[in-house]
């Protein structure tokens, strides 16, 4: 927060255990910056760099009273840190992800999840299931339930008139049928009926091909059908590594939640707990998602 514009109008809050936040401040000689809401109510910090059930607990506390607080109208944006899905799911919670978990604590049964970076915005038919359990996913309900909230959101983020590429499933989206049928009697129906409608959706695209026409600009947002079909192009555009030295010397990228009754943002990348508490960590992502956070909020203040 020290790094933002001082002059934007936003009042942060932070949910956490205020005994860690203080060692981390004090660790970097800074201030806290923000009234800190204590939702474990503990003066005992717990060991950081370690998958534990309490500490997947804390984790779980906090989003369960950010998400509480914005459905209330006390915050109108949620920007989180990376959790550790090892550790929500020792303490007994039954999540694969922040984004079902805030999908399940708002009521928001059809959310989904973009990825952004720089120009490039990627939104995902499934996440985090198996590649096996991928295809039953690929309904028309669902790539048009995901088309809808890209167009939304690119609408609210200024683009009038969003165009959008969808993926293929299949290598060659399908080639004929050769490779699988649900490019051609799947997603290609879906797309042809936005288009009926007149709203600029094009595809299926070969998974191999659409991110380079999005990087030439030909696409506002492509539409992945799997995880790591979405995320593997923004990454290698946002995170880089020092060949000399195998060090990161970039994690750039925003994870946004779409679909859900407020506005949330989060950092494109896991824990990093083997740097934990070493004040080595890269803010750059935490930065962007904050700057998506304001923007599409102040978006959403300029509508009322």
């Amino acid at each position: 927060m020290r790094e933002r514009d001082t002059t934007l109008a936003f009042a942060p809050v932070i949910y956490g255990a205020p005994p860690m936040l203080a060692a981390a401040a004090g660790s970097l000689g800074v201030d806290i910056g923000a009234p800190v809401i204590d939702i474990f109510g503990s003066t005992r910090a717990i060991p950081v760099g370690v998958v534990s059930a309490e500490a997947g607990h804390l984790a779980y506390l906090a989003i369960e009273r950010a998400v509480a607080d914005a459905m209330s109208g006390a915050i109108v944006a949620i920007v989180t840190a990376p959790i550790s899905k090892e550790a929500i799911n020792l303490a007994g919670h039954a999540y694969s992800g922040h984004t079902e978990m805030l999908a399940r604590l708002s009521g928001s049964d059809d959310s989904c999840m973009m990825l952004a970076h720089g120009g490039i915005r990627v939104s995902h038919v499934s996440t985090h299931v198996a590649l096996s359990k991928v295809t039953p996913l690929v309904t028309p309900h669902r790539i048009s339930r995901v088309i809808d909230l890209t167009v939304a959101a690119l609408i609210r983020l200024g683009i009038a008139q969003p165009r959008i590429g969808v993926a293929a499933l299949n290598p060659h989206a399908g080639e004929g049928g050769l490779f699988g049928i649900e490019d051609a009697n799947i997603i290609a129906p879906t797309v042809l009926s936005f288009r009926s409608r007149g709203i600029d959706v094009s595809g299926p695209i070969s998974g191999d091909t659409i991110f380079v026409r999005a990087l030439g600009k030909e696409f506002d947002a492509v539409i992945a059908m799997y995880h790591d079909q979405g995320h593997i192009p923004v990454k290698l555009l946002g995170f880089h590594v020092d060949p000399a030295t195998g060090k990161w010397t970039a994690l750039q990228g925003v994870n946004i939640t779409l679909g859900l009754p407020f506005v949330r943002t989060s950092v494109d990348h896991g824990t990093a707990f083997d740097i934990a508490g070493r004040n080595i960590a890269s803010a750059q992502s935490m930065i962007e998602a904050i700057d998506y956070a304001l923007s599409l909020t102040d978006r959403c203040d300029e509508k009322d």
